[in-house]
């Protein structure tokens, strides 16, 4: 059970170094100093949504509606974060952002705890909600950002951004908490079984509530960083929703809840980021990043389930081999 952990954290550093050797022995430029800095904060947004998304799919839930919550957090950003505005103003404007995301979060797991709304169901009619609100706000692309806060944001140690740094030290950290605590055990618990944990005696309404939470504050902190690469108030965000469901699956996340790793989420996030950075080098169409993310999302499916897969296979198939077998006759050996 525990090397099958590791698997797709194997897999996907395995992919990675693969790619990346095939890449930069065809394309001088993809070693670069500029690329991979731009690779790795292309990689932010997806990592942190995605590392949010996780946190729900540990509780047997989906939040699609963090791709529409990235874009209003964007969209906000633009009337909060001006050009010309004091830094008292700036940290107000990011508080306002950060809130938005704890809003949308309260919301959402008030109608799954509360009201008993399947979480699909939930997040989709938050989705609208949201994607209404960021198109009334604005139309169309419009309201510059801070210029200050897109250098902070960028900021790097010479081709690595600081920030991309603190999320490999989030994620390690997080990974420690949710196999090596008793609070990481429950949230696992939860999702394995919900009805056995509060038998135990285990908070399951707020564990779930708690989830969902952390998972919209996270994606609103993964608008900052959409934010500083569209740099301006843009109502038309790229599909996280999909994105991010793909990385926590990539990186060893069950559909089911229960499992997941937060190290094998980033890791799978600049794996997909890899694959629409390296498209445009090879002047291949950005679309079949799109084709890509859902043939992987179905191989991992197959891989990651295939030992369940097998033995219930062996199981079925010694049930059938009994009920064969005649009265009186022995099993053959």
């Amino acid at each position: 059970m525990r090397f099958r952990g590791w698997v797709p954290l194997v897999l996907l550093t395995a992919l990675i170094l693969a790619v990346g050797a095939f890449t930069a022995v065809r394309q001088d430029a993809f070693l670069t100093e500029y690329n991979i800095n731009n690779l790795l904060l292309s990689t932010m947004p997806l990592a942190l949504v995605a590392i949010g998304q996780t946190n729900a799919l540990l509780v047997g839930g989906f939040d699609v509606s963090v791709a529409a919550l990235i874009t209003m957090c964007v969209v906000t950003a633009s009337f909060m974060l001006k050009p010309d505005e004091t830094t008292f103003a700036l940290l107000l404007g990011s508080l306002a952002i950060v809130g938005v995301g704890l809003a949308t979060g309260v919301f959402n797991a008030t109608l799954i705890r509360i009201l008993r709304l399947p979480s699909i169901i939930a997040t989709l009619g938050t989705l609208s909600i949201l994607e209404g609100a960021s198109l009334l706000l604005r139309d169309h692309p419009e309201g510059p950002i801070n210029s200050d806060v897109i250098d902070a944001l960028n900021t790097s140690i010479g081709a690595v951004p600081v920030a991309f740094i603190g999320v490999v030290v989030f994620a390690v950290l997080a990974d420690i908490w949710l196999y090596r605590t008793a609070m990481g055990m429950r949230v696992r618990a939860v999702g394995l079984d919900e009805t056995s944990s509060r038998r135990l005696g285990m908070s399951t309404g707020r564990i779930v509530f708690l989830a969902f939470v952390l998972c919209s504050v996270v994606a609103s902190i993964a608008g900052f960083y959409s934010a500083a690469q569209v740099q301006i108030g843009s109502p038309i965000i790229g599909d996280y929703a999909l994105q991010s469901i793909a990385a926590a699956v990539l990186g060893g996340a069950s559909l089911a809840g229960g499992r997941g790793s937060f190290i094998g989420t980033l890791v799978a996030a600049l794996f997909l980021s890899l694959i629409s950075n390296i498209l445009p080098l090879f002047q291949q169409p950005t679309e079949y990043a799109q084709m890509t993310i859902g043939v992987l999302i179905l191989l991992a499916l197959v891989l990651y389930q295939a030992p369940r897969l097998i033995a219930q296979f062996r199981s079925g198939w010694q049930t059938v081999g009994r009920l064969r077998t005649r009265p009186g006759e022995a099993p053959a050996a």
